[in-house]
């Protein structure tokens, strides 16, 4: 689940100590069912109505992850001593033990921005793909690493919640907003080619599935809309929905960054600086978005593949061999 409130790496993975054994969490379905009702009651419970200025929606922010991270702890046997590092890590280990499709494993994977000085800035990447980030001013970069690992169990906890699957009734709610929000008509859902019946056809497929999950495939198609990637097929008469089903096996990786890369390289070249303009705006989407606890995966590979893009570019504006 996404909660929002409000407007050289370093690669490492979480170790758990021989003093660290002794708290470990202790983890069944029951458990996490729990956890995750209890979450999103205390959550519900301390919510603020009305519009919020900046300091406020941080202020509601921070108290919403740490109601999740306590009520993880209480949950768990942590008893409010929950290293959410640790915590984060065990969690996916369990979820790969019960026989989550995690392709890679359940690595959790951090990444703390190059910097000398505070405020410090860790991002996280969860197992699927969901990438969050530091929300809090941090003044070391342990400091940051907890603020990332916080937010990603926060919502890793309530991704777990039911309301979060994709079921039927959810599919039925969805379109019938989408089509009030567009402005389109009940015909259009059974239209693969409208961009309403490709978002129903992109739900069914993903019927069972979890809200993360379905965000972490929706990540793929927003690069490629971003990039004109999507733009470009239809123009070689690619049908919507076989561009969906295609796409939607087809996971995010090194060889799709570089060619997004290239297309960016050969815009450079038709119109100089667009690549520095591009990742300046994609900078700024990155920043509001970690310092709003969002999922920020989009915004992060806009920003990586424009910087892969510009490390190939010359001075001279010419590509490097």
């Amino acid at each position: 689940m996404e909660m929002t409130v409000g407007s050289g790496k370093s690669l490492t993975s979480p170790r758990i100590t021989k003093t660290q054994q002794s708290t470990q969490m202790h983890y069944t379905p029951h458990n996490m069912a729990s956890v995750a009702a209890d979450a999103a009651a205390t959550v519900h419970a301390s919510a603020h109505v009305g519009p919020m200025n900046d300091a406020k929606a941080k202020t509601v922010l921070k108290e919403a992850v740490d109601a999740v991270v306590n009520s993880f702890a209480k949950h768990t046997h942590g008893y409010g001593r929950v290293n959410v590092v640790e915590a984060l890590q065990e969690f996916w280990q369990m979820k790969l033990e019960r026989g989550a499709d995690l392709t890679n494993g359940a690595l959790v994977v951090y990444e703390s921005q190059p910097a000398t000085v505070a405020p410090y800035v860790c991002y996280v990447s969860l197992p699927g793909g969901s990438c969050f980030g530091s929300f809090q001013t941090c003044t070391t970069k342990a400091e940051a690493r907890r603020s990332a690992a916080k937010i990603a169990l926060m919502n890793s906890v309530f991704n777990e919640h039911p309301s979060r699957k994709i079921t039927d009734e959810f599919i039925e709610k969805a379109i019938g907003d989408a089509v009030t929000s567009f402005q389109g008509s009940p015909s259009d859902a059974e239209n693969p080619s409208t961009g309403i019946g490709a978002f129903k056809f992109m739900l069914e497929a993903n019927r069972g599935r979890s809200m993360l999950e379905f965000q972490e495939l929706m990540t793929v198609f927003q690069l490629l809309h971003w990039n004109g990637s999507l733009k470009a097929m239809r123009e070689r008469n690619c049908s919507r929905q076989e561009v969906l089903a295609h796409y939607s096996h087809r996971a995010l990786d090194d060889d799709m960054r570089s060619q997004m890369a290239l297309d960016w390289i050969a815009r450079e070249q038709e119109s100089p600086d667009i690549i520095s303009s591009e990742l300046e705006v994609a900078e700024q989407d990155l920043e509001n978005a970690r310092l709003a606890g969002r999922e920020l995966r989009f915004f992060k590979e806009k920003r990586d593949i424009l910087v892969l893009a510009l490390s190939q570019i010359s001075p001279a504006g010419e590509t490097i061999a």
